[in-house]
């Protein structure tokens, strides 16, 4: 030691890294094999290997310390809105195109490619969140580009490229674009109707000399988006109106970047959000100023059009924040095996051990889930999943998002000063848990279409029933918890507002009250209404109760006792609470430690 030096570093945590990202985690390795191909552990191997690299970790790093740039001009003034990158996103971006995690469940390469893609995309999830966002909406585009056959047999086939292809060039000369979306404006946000964004049909002549023989049902667009996600993409998905007013509805369009002759759409890129979490990716306000589209779906039904997208983007929330969890409890577990004190290492010390076997439990709880409800899309075609699939897809997102943020700083927590610094990546991954509860439909927005669900049709209260009683009746907690929420349940139908609609659930009362739907006879409007408003104010309490239940059925089928009966106690016998480290005196925290992180 020099003379003049002041100290001796030591009883420093090397930085995570150079770790098989999937090998290291059982419960996604049992979930592949469950939800999907027991054969795929290799494939997947390959990959968590490759992402658990200390290089590969690092560029998730320089890619949120140089976040875009938007030139909206050239040096001689031309208009050209050009948003540049650091070579990390494109590092990154490429990565996620060549696995296939934007295609393949569409591209028949392999069976069971929801429960596949959905493994991939929770341990890219432990990667980096800003490249997840042009890779989810391109994934998510395919059902709604399917409505309109002309445009899908032009577009898929350059969407399901697994070439990553960033030029600004039109489609024809790309091998490979992505796909993005500008929903909300100013003045509306998560209510689209009150959007006023206006299309205008063109004429036959004016739709063939911009695109030729691609010039079917083309429209231009006037108006703007608040939240234009990724305006690098090669082309997005909008709502508009094509009536003054809005007496015909939302209509969807999709918007081209650039037009076959090589010129920009008129979509003027206004500025980049400055945004407190994924920050490599770039959020856009833009104008349209006689924007070319074509009309995707039928005039009038952009909501339902839109809704294709929406349902596959909430899943990939769900897995984003599944990943996010996992990537922060690997960090502290990591370090608190490491980092000594008080004599011995924070990992043994006993409120420490609580703390992380608290958060091991709720990543556990969260993967096992993520992974049954990618299996539901896996069968569509089956009435019960893609039910199945209705109700957790909103419920999903509302809690394992919801519960993100806390996860996040509880495990900063554990590393002290050094996780609260950029130096390391627990501050970034803070930053990323609250976009998943806020894109694509806030946490009151998910858990009213949850009540809209059960309201609509029984199915859903007897699927939901068929799932849960998976588990038996082994544990008189978890039976008494599912039958006063199945109970809960028997008495929603007609209570829930149709979807988009604002004010009070008066229509929903009045169909119900004419119906006697789930109320018994002899009901007034008046009562159906309360009995309506009562079910709003209280939706929130009953989507977290629905995942709950199902995250610990999944766990007493399929995961150790010690892990199952700590998750019961944790969160069903009683509130699972704001904090972690709650757990009972009896929970074996050494073997749930041990399981949740092995190398």
């Amino acid at each position: 030691m020099n003379p003049f030096d002041t100290h001796e570093i030591h009883n420093q945590v090397a930085p995570f890294g150079n770790v098989n990202l999937f090998r290291c985690d059982p419960a996604l390795c049992e979930a592949v094999a469950r939800e999907g191909d027991a054969g795929a552990g290799d494939g997947l191997a390959a990959l968590g290997e490759m992402l658990g690299r200390a290089e590969i970790l690092d560029l998730a790093r320089q890619a949120n310390r140089h976040s875009p740039q938007l030139h909206n001009f050239d040096r001689n003034g031309q208009r050209i809105d050009e948003i540049e990158f650091h070579p990390a996103w494109h590092a990154l971006m490429k990565m996620l195109i060549e696995y296939g995690a934007h295609a393949s469940p569409w591209d028949g390469r392999e069976a069971g490619g929801q429960v596949l893609r959905a493994a991939r995309y929770i341990l890219f999830g432990q990667l980096e969140n800003g490249s997840q966002c042009p890779v989810t909406m391109t994934y998510a585009s395919v059902p709604a580009l399917k409505q309109s056959p002309a445009l899908a047999e032009r577009w898929l086939p350059k969407i399901l490229s697994r070439e990553y292809d960033p030029r600004p060039l039109p489609m024809e000369r790309k091998r490979g674009v992505l796909i993005g979306m500008g929903m909300t404006e100013k003045q509306g946000g998560s209510d689209v109707r009150s959007n006023t964004s206006f299309a205008e049909a063109v004429s036959a002549a004016e739709a063939e000399r911009v695109f030729g023989e691609q010039g079917e049902q083309v429209y231009r667009i006037v108006g703007h988006k608040w939240f234009f996600s990724a305006p690098q993409c090669d082309a997005h998905l909008v709502l508009a109106q094509t009536e003054h007013g809005g007496s015909a509805g939302l209509s969807c369009f999709l918007l081209p970047r650039f037009l076959p002759d090589g010129s920009h759409n008129q979509i003027r890129v206004q500025r980049l959000k400055d945004k407190l979490g994924n920050r490599s990716n770039a959020s856009s306000e833009v104008e349209f100023t006689g924007a070319y589209g074509w009309l995707l779906g039928k005039p009038g039904r952009g909501i339902p059009t839109i809704l294709e997208m929406g349902s596959h983007t909430r899943l990939d929330c769900v897995l984003g924040s599944t990943g996010i969890m996992r990537a922060a409890l690997t960090q502290a577990l990591h370090h608190a095996r490491q980092r000594r004190a008080f004599g011995k290492p924070l990992a043994e010390q006993p409120l420490m051990r609580n703390v992380l076997a608290d958060l091991a439990l709720e990543s556990e709880a969260a993967t096992v889930f993520a992974m049954r409800l990618a299996r539901c899309f896996d069968h569509a075609d089956d009435p019960a999943e893609a039910m199945l699939a209705r109700i957790l897809t909103p419920a999903g997102k509302y809690w394992i998002c919801k519960r993100g943020p806390g996860f996040g700083a509880e495990a900063m927590e554990v590393l002290g000063g050094g996780g609260y610094v950029e130096d390391g990546p627990l501050a970034r991954l803070y930053r990323e848990f609250p976009v998943n509860s806020i894109w694509e439909g806030s946490g009151n927005v998910m858990c009213l279409d949850v009540l809209r669900a059960f309201s609509r049709s029984p199915d859903g209260a007897i699927a939901l029933a068929a799932e849960l009683g998976l588990a038996g009746a082994s544990n008189a907690v978890y039976g008494a918890f599912c039958s006063a929420l199945l109970a809960e349940l028997a008495g929603l139908a007609g209570t829930a507002r149709p979807a988009g609609t604002s004010g009070s659930p008066v229509a929903g009362a009045e169909r119900a009250a004419e119906t006697g739907a789930g109320l018994g006879a002899a009901v007034t409007p008046g009562e159906v209404l309360n009995k309506a408003a009562d079910a709003e104010f209280g939706a929130r309490l009953l989507a977290e109760r629905i995942v709950l239940a199902v995250q610990a059925g999944l766990l007493l089928r399929h995961a150790p006792a010690y892990v199952s009966s700590a998750f019961v106690a944790s969160r069903l016998a009683r509130e699972p609470g704001g904090a972690y480290g709650r757990l009972s005196p009896d929970t074996d925290c050494a073997a749930i430690l041990a399981r949740a992180l092995q190398v």
